[in-house]
């Protein structure tokens, strides 16, 4: 008898694992979310971002992943693409042909990107130009303006290590704060500065969703939001389960996404 449990067991460990890592591997999944912005004007209702985090090029996960990756985005038909970190888990020189299908991401607005902690230990400096080179705007504690809203990006936290990290003064401090913000951070930890600086929605990833036991429980514990859409005082964060996976390509009760976040007016 105990050999007829201990091989289910093991057959059932087997089964999720290899279906963890058959979800990885085929993917990300669309995920479409409304968030509501008070000061969002009618004519901005209904625009359309694209938020990809923490796809982890590397050895496992290459360019067919990358293209699998450009493919679904493009199929969404986004306003605009926020690449917010942890892209790749290696240099230039080894991961650049991997990435090279980012050039063909496509939307009305263009594709935007920030530092996640991962290019911090894969040579940021040289991911923010290569990265440039394929098309995507890197917004290195800075912002723009586009039709109805402000987008802004923060260095990750990991940064600080090398004088760099996030500046919010320097990408925030001087905007019109009658106009709505949307903040691309990679790490939700830092949502406390955004709520500080007036900033509308934050958009994250960083946490994987917890992507499978017992990370889970360390991510929850290390973020103030794990995976979703919460909010805190006036501003939201929304929290990407993200793209790819870290360490073993396996996910378990935390399905790798691609959203669609849609912003909408209550002009509207």
């Amino acid at each position: 008898m105990s050999r007829i449990v201990g091989g289910g067991v093991a057959a059932a460990a087997v089964g999720t694992v290899g279906y963890g890592a058959y979800g990885v591997l085929r993917g990300p999944r669309v995920k479409r979310v409304t968030v509501p912005l008070a000061k969002l004007p009618r004519g901005a209702h209904g625009f359309r971002i694209a938020v990809v985090s923490d796809v982890h090029l590397g050895p496992i996960l290459g360019r067919g992943f990358t293209q699998r990756v450009v493919d679904t985005v493009n199929a969404t038909q986004p306003d605009l693409i926020a690449v917010v970190g942890d892209l790749v888990d290696g240099s230039v020189e080894d991961l650049g042909p991997a990435a090279a299908p980012l050039a063909g991401l496509r939307s009305r607005h263009g594709a935007y990107f920030v530092t996640g902690n991962h290019e911090y230990f894969s040579g940021a400096e040289q991911w923010v130009d290569h990265v440039r080179e394929l098309g995507l705007h890197p917004l290195r504690n800075a912002r723009t303006e586009l039709p109805g809203f402000d987008l802004a990006g923060v260095d990750d936290v990991a940064g600080e290590d090398e004088g760099e990290g996030p500046d919010f003064a320097k990408a925030l401090g001087d905007r019109d704060r009658s106009r709505a913000s949307v903040l691309l951070a990679h790490q939700p930890v830092v949502i406390h500065d955004a709520v500080e600086h007036g900033v509308d929605l934050q958009l994250s990833g960083h946490t994987h969703g917890g992507q499978l036991w017992p990370g889970n429980l360390v991510a929850d514990l290390a973020n103030p939001t794990l995976a979703g859409l919460e909010r805190y005082g006036d501003t939201q964060l929304y929290v990407s389960r993200g793209a790819g996976a870290w360490g073993p390509p396996v996910r378990v009760g935390a399905p790798s996404d691609i959203t669609v976040v849609e912003l909408a007016s209550r002009q509207a």
